[in-house]
């Protein structure tokens, strides 16, 4: 097939949006979770490693282009921003860096005179200012200038600009036990501080979006796959307490370590529980719309990134109580997320080369919105 035989690079760069950021976001924590498993294989390092080498070439390349977008197309910004879905997306950028800051570590890769753990607690600071700046600039934006909100209209995707502070969280309490102890304390005082910023938010979305399917019942086709969102802040909510508990027994006073230790495993229990409610809610939504016969879009790379937070969220109950039943629920998990992460991401490579998967600055296929240029106008004009 002719490289870009849809859409020329300069139409690429126009029609670049963050949604693609989730290809990052899905691979990322599918090597993670790889490594998570403990299940040795031939050549495991160095097909993880790859992975993760190949997750940070597609962030570079999409950050490339999106900023280029923001340089040579800056009247297209403002449209993205405006946009009630696109927007939205702008979470998925911190998100995707998490596995990367984090995959220094795993695979112990220094930079030149840089060791592996400084590059990743520079990252973990750049990420969190991006999480805070995105989720609250983008619900800031949500309460002003975007018009197209409406309960009915209302989807999952609220949660991508608000998860993306709990995201990092959960990146400091994995990276908080391999630092000093003042180090250590700075990452899991945060973390518990970005904890705040995301989860109650999230949860109040969650119930909006109950109330929202009850009355206007099930989305359009288009936003099928978002009922998986669900699962990004409750497993990375729950994700984060144990994580952060574990860090926290490890490295701060013992009663009070201890205490956040214990904390974590039940609270962390308790949200995996809600979550899991949303894992069968959404395979049954799921399984309504594929009979249906559901049409592949970036929307798909929504089945990879909330199942492995998830399925992370359920290897380290295990691993914190021993309780076999989380180490074989979390095998099932992991072989859903590679299943999904195989599909889509084989999906998505023709897509890419041949640029049909790059659609217009204001709209897009997944948005579930118009894509001619005279509703574009129109939404252009309702400002």
């Amino acid at each position: 097939m002719k490289p870009f035989k849809h859409k020329n690079l300069k139409e690429i760069v126009k029609n670049f949006t963050p949604n693609w950021f989730t290809l990052n976001m899905g691979t990322g924590i599918s090597f993670l979770i790889m490594h998570n498993t403990r299940i040795n294989f031939p050549y495991e390092n160095i097909i993880l490693k790859s992975f993760w080498v190949m997750d940070i070439f597609f962030f570079l390349l999409f950050s490339i282009l999106f900023l280029s977008r923001i340089i040579f197309f800056p009247e297209t910004v403002k449209l993205m921003l405006k946009h009630p879905v696109q927007s939205m997306f702008l979470g998925a950028i911190p998100m995707g860096l998490v596995p990367i800051l984090e995959g220094f570590t795993v695979f112990k890769v220094n930079l030149p005179g840089i060791h592996y753990l400084n590059v990743s607690l520079f990252l973990w600071w750049f990420d969190a200012f991006l999480a805070v700046t995105i989720g609250l600039g983008v619900v800031f934006l949500m309460f002003t200038i975007q018009k197209e909100h409406s309960l009915k209209n209302m989807t999952a995707v609220w949660l991508l600009p608000i998860v993306a502070c709990e995201v990092t969280a959960s990146a400091g309490g994995f990276l908080a036990p391999y630092f000093n102890i003042h180090t250590a304390k700075v990452l899991i005082f945060s973390s518990y501080v970005l904890w705040s910023f995301s989860v109650p938010l999230a949860f109040s979305v969650l119930v909006i979006l109950f109330l929202r399917l009850v009355t206007h019942k099930l989305p359009d086709i288009a936003m099928a796959t978002t009922s998986w969102l669900t699962l990004g802040p409750l497993g990375t909510g729950a994700l984060s307490l144990l994580l952060l508990g574990h860090a926290s027994d490890i490295k701060l006073h013992e009663n009070f370590g201890e205490f956040l230790n214990h904390f974590g495993i039940i609270t962390g229990i308790l949200i995996w529980g809600y979550a899991l409610w949303w894992w069968i809610m959404s395979w049954l939504i799921t399984l309504k719309y594929f009979k249906e016969g559901l049409p592949f879009s970036m929307g798909w790379w929504a089945f990879t990134f909330p199942v492995g937070v998830f399925t992370a969220s359920t290897y380290a109950i295990y691993n914190l109580t021993g309780y076999e039943i989380f180490k074989i629920l979390g095998y099932i998990f992991t072989v859903q997320l590679l299943t999904f992460w195989f599909i889509v991401f084989f999906k998505t490579l023709p897509g890419i080369w041949s640029g049909y998967l790059f659609n217009a600055p204001c709209l897009s296929e997944e948005s579930g919105l118009p894509k001619n240029m005279e509703e574009c106008k129109k939404f252009k004009e309702k400002d």
